[in-house]
């Protein structure tokens, strides 16, 4: 069964713990889950099953079992995936734009997981079956790198660093609008949207968020950035750039509405670094830009 640990934190002390686990499993979780999760005794605060009214502390901790959903088919899918890096603990990944990375059951259409196990025999047992050897994610309709554990001691590894920050990753994003200014730095709390559970945004009770950016290109009504993440919210760039007024360009939830969506929101996770979480030797893979990213900004280029 897949297990979740989340440190009450300033954010949500003081809170019911059916609301406070809502907001730190950022949507993991729906509010429905999370009720019948807690009616059925798979949470638990600190070492013993609580109630949904009951309040939580300033550094306890929610334990969260999941069942197993009975229904997902793991069948093994040839997506011919693109490999940066593979060897015996961990490889890099670069997902294409519109694919899922793990089986949920709303998801019908293959995944990263279905493509992973076509192309990594050994992958099926490594953390919980649903999501064999995910470190991290990046959204559906978002391309880009992602590092997968191959064993359990890198899998361990990797989380703990990606939780520590340790895991360094830049984006690239076309945004409406043209920002005036070559840098900045967003520090808003993000948290579950109450008129759309389906959404996040900037909302007082949420958690802390920060996205640094740096643009890179300007034209007539775009800009091209970079982002680098001081940490890892739901959706926190297209939260954030569609919160100071530059959404990104494509997305069918936070951007504009006679935006292009024909591809899906124009971010891509470009570059990513970590230490090798068996022998620690510092490594870097960048990955270039979809076709269809590059084709827009030579047609944004050329008017």
């Amino acid at each position: 069964m897949p297990k979740y640990h989340y440190t009450v934190d300033e954010s949500v002390a003081n809170m019911r713990l059916d609301k406070a686990l809502t907001i730190l499993s950022e949507g993991v979780f729906s509010r429905s889950q999370i009720k019948s999760l807690i009616e059925n005794h798979h949470v638990r605060l600190e070492d013993a099953t609580a109630k949904a009214s009951q309040k939580v502390q300033l550094n306890q901790t929610i334990h969260v079992i999941e069942p197993e959903p009975e229904t997902l088919d793991l069948t093994p899918v040839n997506l011919d995936l693109e490999f940066l890096y593979e060897d015996q603990d961990i490889a890099v990944v670069n997902k294409p734009s519109g694919l899922v990375v793990h089986p949920a059951s709303t998801v019908k259409a293959p995944t990263l997981v279905h493509g992973l196990l076509y192309q990594m025999k050994d992958l099926q047992a490594i953390g919980d079956t649903i999501r064999p050897g995910i470190v991290h994610r990046i959204d559906k309709d978002t391309s880009g790198l992602l590092v997968v554990a191959k064993n359990e001691v890198a899998l361990k590894a990797l989380q703990k660093a990606l939780k520590s920050h340790d895991i360094e990753r830049e984006y690239v994003a076309l945004v409406d609008g043209v920002i005036p200014h070559n840098i900045g730095k967003i520090d808003a709390p993000i948290g579950r949207d109450a008129k759309n559970r389906q959404k996040m945004n900037v909302v007082d009770q949420g958690r802390a968020s920060v996205t640094h950016f740096q643009v890179l290109e300007r034209f007539d009504a775009h800009t091209m950035i970079a982002c680098q993440l001081e940490t890892g919210r739901t959706h926190q760039i297209r939260v954030h750039m569609n919160y100071i007024g530059y959404p990104i360009v494509g997305d069918p939830k936070y951007g504009r509405r006679k935006t292009d969506i024909s591809y899906g929101q124009y971010l891509h996770a470009k570059r990513l670094s970590l230490k090798h979480p068996i022998t620690e030797q510092p490594l870097t893979f960048e990955a270039p830009l979809p076709k269809p990213f590059s084709d827009k900004l030579e047609a944004l280029r050329h008017g």
